[in-house]
């Protein structure tokens, strides 16, 4: 910043005595010229302050010494890109002083308040004129406030024009500028002051209007921003280009005439190209499921106002190139969907690193301009088959049974509150004694009860709290043929443990939240826990490959080793297909909101194992391919 020297100089024209403004005005009674008189003296004298003596409830400025503006809180993919920026009334992003553009500085100076290095709050001259001008005009038509008295209006004052809010004002500003040196009173103004479009701050303003950072404006630029203070939104450059031009050039000639610019750099400033950003505040998300996801995990852990105004800098674990394929995915299997006569509204996919638990894509609806209701996260559905996995998983913990173990696939019955419970296989046909593998490959119903009754569902359900799942769960008899609602993201989470051979970490959407000054906040670096048995999660991977190698996900199979289930309810009102590889985990669901039924023969092997296959062959392009650890690894239980 200039030195306070640079604001010393006397205006051109400036009025040296009261009685020379008072020409300026023309006639004047006897009382004006005693009112003015001794509003000058009061002035001159510190009389403002015995004027407010009856403003005894006015704020404590040294509050300002703890104060945070609020600002705008910005969300980004894994690999940086920008995803949205959120915020409440104010759209702000708070800077230093010194990364600001001298040129913007002298240029708001010399618009606003030129003497603001050497007048201690108030200007006594600047408040005489206006004080002159309005009584002239029998209404407000000039302020005298200095950039100290702006900030006292913006932060503590309503904007009803009054001389008791005048009087308060210049009160206030003393009072400041007892506190504060200086510059932290600029500073505060620059990152406070309104330029339009609901930005506020310089730097939110310069991003917004030129698509640059605050420091890096020009004095075209600059003069331009400058002149905007006392009008927002009518000298806009969005709205009237003209008039900000016209703008720019008053606030150039006075930064010449003050000497804090030469008439070369006036004229080359005059005459450069403004090249204009774009209006940022209130701008929609490119990927909205996701930062609305994000928005509600950092709500419920840091509270609405601070998302809202704590100027958060927000890494997600999105990555969005597979972010776009799977919302393409979406788009394009569901097209398919209803034009092979499958009648269902929506579709969700879920994609998680089994490494980290990261999401990497996450799509919570066919259209979110149709439907802001997020599937992925919000909708608990039956998985139906989809569940065995979790029973084979706690058979295979047990010690007592492997893949090749046999199982009966006939009829049974079992206590089911005041009725028995019969279950039933999808054809209605029964096989006999199987393998457990077959009986994973081909979904059979019958075996997956008789396990869970053997094993104890308790034991079950533990199991599936221990990989994530938090949904409500009851120990009833069919609940290995997934009678349990539950949503695809938990889904996702809990295959994804699996993948990772029993290693879990908790599933998230948010890598790191920082502040605006890069203090860290929120770290969610993982930290695995190795959670399941290492044999028996071989075990179960090493089944449910046959699921896609030769069983009901067939259409599901890669160019590479996966393992997944398929999963379609009774009713026929969710089909699922749940799969992975060691590098990733993906959930994709199908039905309809309120729950009608898809349509007769609608299976999630028949239709949405395609869609997961679709999905995973793209998103895998590049990867390489790494196969699962078998059992004989390991030491079984």
């Amino acid at each position: 910043m200039a030195s306070n020297t640079l604001h010393q100089r006397k205006q051109p024209g400036a009025p040296d005595t009261v009685y020379q403004v008072i020409k300026t005005v023309g006639k004047v009674t006897g009382g004006m010229v005693l009112g003015m008189t001794m509003l000058t003296s009061s002035v001159v004298a510190g009389g403002l302050v015995g004027l407010a003596i009856s403003f005894r409830n006015l704020p404590d400025v040294r509050i300002l010494r703890s104060y945070v503006p609020s600002e705008t809180t910005h969300i980004y993919d894994v690999k940086g890109a920008l995803l949205t920026s959120i915020h409440g009334e104010a759209n702000r992003e708070v800077v230093p002083l010194d990364k600001i553009s001298p040129d913007l500085k002298r240029a708001v100076l010399a618009i606003e308040d030129s003497y603001f290095y050497s007048h201690h709050g108030v200007n006594p001259g600047a408040v005489l004129r206006a004080f002159l001008a309005n009584w002239h005009k029998g209404e407000t038509v000039e302020g005298g406030s200095t950039l100290t008295m702006q900030l006292v209006k913006n932060l503590f004052l309503t904007p009803k024009r009054a001389f008791s809010r005048k009087v308060a004002e210049s009160v206030l500003a003393l009072r400041i500028e007892q506190i504060f040196s200086k510059n932290q009173v600029f500073e505060m103004y620059m990152n406070q002051v309104y330029w339009g479009h609901n930005t506020y701050g310089a730097e939110t303003a310069a991003e917004s209007y030129f698509g640059k950072s605050s420091a890096d404006l020009t004095l075209a630029e600059s003069a331009m921003m400058a002149g905007l203070i006392q009008a927002p939104e009518s000298l806009s450059p969005f709205i009237d280009y003209k008039a900000a031009k016209r703008r720019q050039a008053t606030v150039l000639r006075r930064m010449r005439e003050l000497n804090w610019i030469t008439p070369q750099q006036e004229a080359v400033a005059r005459k450069q190209t403004i090249k204009l950003g774009k209006i940022t505040s209130f701008q929609g998300s490119t990927i909205p499921y996701v930062t609305e996801a994000a928005v509600q995990e950092l709500t419920k852990r840091f509270g609405k106002d601070a998302v809202l105004k704590g100027g958060m800098r927000v890494q997600t674990t999105v990555d969005t190139k597979l972010q776009r394929l799977a919302e393409d995915v979406v788009k394009r299997g569901h097209e398919s969907l209803l034009n092979q006569g499958i009648y269902a509204d929506q579709m969700a996919l879920v994609a998680v690193d089994p490494r980290t638990h990261f999401v990497k894509a996450m799509v919570g609806g066919v259209d979110y301009r149709k439907s802001q209701y997020n599937r992925a996260m919000q909708s608990l559905r039956q998985p139906g088959s989809a569940f065995k996995p979790f029973v084979y998983y706690t058979a295979f913990a047990s010690g007592r049974y492997t893949p090749d173990s046999t199982v009966s696939d006939s009829p049974v019955s079992y206590p089911d509150g005041y009725e028995y419970y019969t279950p039933q296989n999808y054809d209605g046909s029964f096989h006999g004694a199987m393998t457990i593998r077959t009986a994973l490959a081909q979904s059979r119903n019958v075996p997956a009860v008789r396990l869970g009754q053997d094993v104890g569902l308790n034991k079950v359900i533990d199991v599936v709290r221990t990989i994530g799942i938090r949904s409500p769960i009851e120990p009833v008899v069919s609940l290995p043929l997934g009678s349990v609602d539950l949503t695809p993201l938990e889904m996702a989470g809990a295959f994804a443990t699996f993948a990772s051979n029993g290693w879990y970490s908790e599933t998230t959407l948010i890598v790191q939240v920082t502040d605006s000054a890069g203090n860290v906040l929120l770290d969610n670096t993982p930290k695995p826990q190795l959670v399941l048995d290492p044999w028996a999660t071989a075990a179960l991977n090493d089944a449910l490959q046959g699921v896609i190698n030769g069983g009901t996900g067939v259409a599901a199979r890669l160019d590479r080793p996966a393992a997944g289930k398929t999963g379609t309810t009774s009713s026929e009102r969710d089909i699922w297909f749940v799969g992975y590889v060691p590098q990733l985990a993906t959930a994709v669901w199908v039905g309809n909101d309120d729950y009608r039924p898809i349509g007769k023969g609608a299976t999630g092997g028949g239709y949405v194992a395609p869609v997961w296959r679709d999905f995973m062959q793209q998103a895998l392009q590049g990867v390489p391919i790494e196969r699962f650890r078998p059992p004989s690894e390991f030491n079984r239980p």
